[in-house]
């Protein structure tokens, strides 16, 4: 086993009450990818900014090697003093350095380096943290919650980046898909103490609730002695007992550990208020578009969404899902088209930006609007601080300002505020940012369990195979070009079907050349004729070749109009992926005519000229 490059041993520090961190450890060995889990609030951040050397623990070992070199990835970046996204990152380089890593970065993370650090939004500011650290190719790469804010295709490029790494990797993420792909061991962060698990976090949940319940039957052991303990003492002999100090001593040890004894974090009790019952039809979206200049956003869509659906939106960022979004949800009104909304609707919307949160505005304040110290929950008066208590909020944090929250605790606030309106439509925007594990699971079950309706909007692949019933995403994912397509179930089940319709469209590609190659016997259109002129079959493909892009263009709208019916993937999944198979070949046609177009448009005016 090599020996260790960091090592952080019975690690101590405590903020003035309960101590965050009691006896807590951290070891790092090279190759090593190691996920960081816990509770909100349970030290992860702290313990792995002790071991960058941003924080001093207040006791315990930290052990670095002298020639280890780390990079630590903080979750609120610092850019004070950098003119370009390219200087910040650059100043993260050490001697030895190669600069054009950074520029590298840079361009598969989507920027030019020339943004003003200033004017960045939440993902540009991740991906220009990403490229500060990962340029320097550090023997310890930690990273906090590098996924936040970023899109799909952001994320699984990081993915193939990091597995390639040959950083020891120390990663704290919500992203269950994420870490399943990238890690090899689990440190679980509890109670103040770290517990180590030599398996990736796949492993992690049936390992947690194995240890949890040997430690509920030890400490149903521990009382169970005690009152055996106990009866002795009541009823034992006199001048035995007076004899048997040490057995009194122990006695009071066991008592002392059994009401010492600090049981796991609880868990969130809540549920969603839910509000009278919507119409059948929820939304009804009739060939909508919507374009900004010159650029497409909504290339004609179409879409009826009824009661109890779930639906899931996903895309890279900027490919204009809060614009369709905010179209189906009739904030906003489409170039073309119509959208219908139903009847006795009642919208809950959870926005990623948190842009209603006041920062000076207490926690009682933010739940109760200003209206006292009670809230109405499923027909029900609470007390804002019992209500704050289902949430894992203290009562004396009723009047702490949000400012003072972790990013965790501000999405779980806001989550509380959500839950406590009545709706029967939520619209939850990127809502697994900041939440542990624990929260997320009880997050997709609130979802699960809704009898309203749910569009959510998110970047987290486990989130949406565990809730959504059908995804609707972009048909082109890599050039995002305005149209978007409803796939019925996750993420998982919509990868599948854009694989079948892939291997559709390749196999009608194939036929297609194939049948082409046994009719071709001549010149090719675009060959230069011997006697200056147009030949006749080039002549031919002039006069033809629009009539034929017109065709192909009638060709696309009808298989349009037969995928435009929702049901037709669940009813016929082999027509859905034939349909769309033979639309990405009729477009790739016509792009081949275009050209060929342009080619003997130009070839006729130089013969003429």
């Amino acid at each position: 086993m090599a020996p260790p490059i960091l090592k952080l041993d019975d690690i101590q520090l405590s903020f003035g009450g309960t101590p965050l961190l009691a006896g807590a450890g951290l070891q790092v060995e090279p190759g090593d990818r190691i996920c960081l889990v816990g509770r909100n609030g349970s030290g992860k951040s702290t313990l792995m900014k002790i071991a960058a050397g941003l924080v001093e623990a207040q006791s315990g070992e930290v052990f670095r090697h002298p020639s280890s070199t780390i990079r630590y990835l903080e979750q609120a970046p610092d850019f004070a003093g950098y003119a370009t996204v390219q200087a910040y990152a650059e100043a993260g380089l050490g001697p030895g350095d190669d600069p054009y890593r950074v520029t590298y970065l840079l361009e598969h993370l989507g920027l030019t380096g020339q943004e003003d650090p200033t004017r960045l939004s939440g993902g540009e500011a991740r991906r220009a943290a990403l490229a500060r650290v990962l340029a320097p190719e550090p023997d310890i790469l930690m990273l906090d919650e590098p996924t936040n804010h970023l899109d799909l295709p952001t994320i699984e490029w990081l993915e193939g980046e990091l597995s390639k790494s040959r950083s020891a990797l120390v990663l704290i993420s919500h992203d269950r898909r994420f870490l399943e792909k990238i890690s090899t061991a689990t440190v679980w962060l509890d109670r103040g103490q770290s517990r180590r698990l030599n398996r990736g976090f796949a492993h992690f949940e049936e390992w947690r609730d194995q240890v949890l319940e040997e430690e509920e039957i030890e400490q149903h052991k521990l009382g169970r002695q005690i009152e055996r303990e106990e009866h002795w003492l009541r009823y034992g002999v006199t001048a035995r007992r007076k004899r048997n100090m040490r057995r009194l001593g122990n006695l009071q040890a066991l008592r002392a550990n059994y009401r010492g004894h600090k049981g796991p974090q609880g868990t969130i009790q809540a549920s969603a208020t839910e509000g009278k019952e919507s119409g059948k039809l929820v939304i009804e979206a009739d060939k909508i578009i919507k374009t900004y200049g010159d650029r497409t956003i909504v290339a004609p869509f179409s879409i009826r969404v009824h009661r109890g659906d779930c639906i899931g939106l996903i895309g890279p960022n900027g490919a204009g899902k809060t614009t369709l979004l905010k179209m189906l949800t009739g904030q906003l009104e489409p170039d073309e088209g119509l959208v219908k909304l139903g009847t006795n609707l009642e919208i809950a919307v959870l926005d990623q930006k948190r842009e209603d949160l006041n920062p000076d505005d207490t926690l009682a304040h933010y739940l109760t609007d200003g209206r006292g110290d009670n809230l109405l929950v499923n027909g029900e008066q609470k007390h804002v601080t019992g209500y704050m208590k289902d949430f894992l909020f203290q009562p004396e944090q009723a009047r702490t300002p949000i400012r003072n929250l972790s990013g965790g605790e501000r999405a779980r606030l806001m989550l509380a505020r959500i839950m406590a309106k009545p709706s029967n439509l939520l619209i939850l925007d990127e809502p697994t940012n900041d939440l542990d594990i624990e929260t997320l699971d009880l997050l997709q079950e609130i979802v699960a369990g809704y009898s309203g309706t749910v569009i959510l909007v998110s970047h987290d692949r486990d989130f949406l195979d565990r809730t959504v019933t059908s995804t609707i995403a972009p048909a082109n994912p890599d050039a995002p070009d305005g149209r978007w397509i409803e796939y019925a179930g996750g993420y998982s089940d919509m990868l599948a079907q854009r694989k079948g319709v892939e291997d559709e469209r390749k196999r009608v590609e194939k036929a297609e050349k194939a049948k082409a190659q046994e009719a071709s016997g001549g010149k090719s259109a675009g060959s230069a004729n011997s006697k200056g002129k147009l030949s006749f079959k080039q002549k031919f493909a002039l006069e033809n070749l629009p009539k034929e892009m017109e065709k192909a263009e009638k060709e696309i709208a009808t298989r349009e109009a037969r995928m435009a019916d929702p049901n037709l993937f669940t009813k016929d999944p082999a027509t859905f992926n034939k349909l769309a198979a033979e639309m990405e070949k009729l477009r790739a046609d016509i792009t081949r005519m275009e050209e060929e177009w342009l080619e003997l448009e130009m070839l006729r005016e130089e013969l003429e000229g």
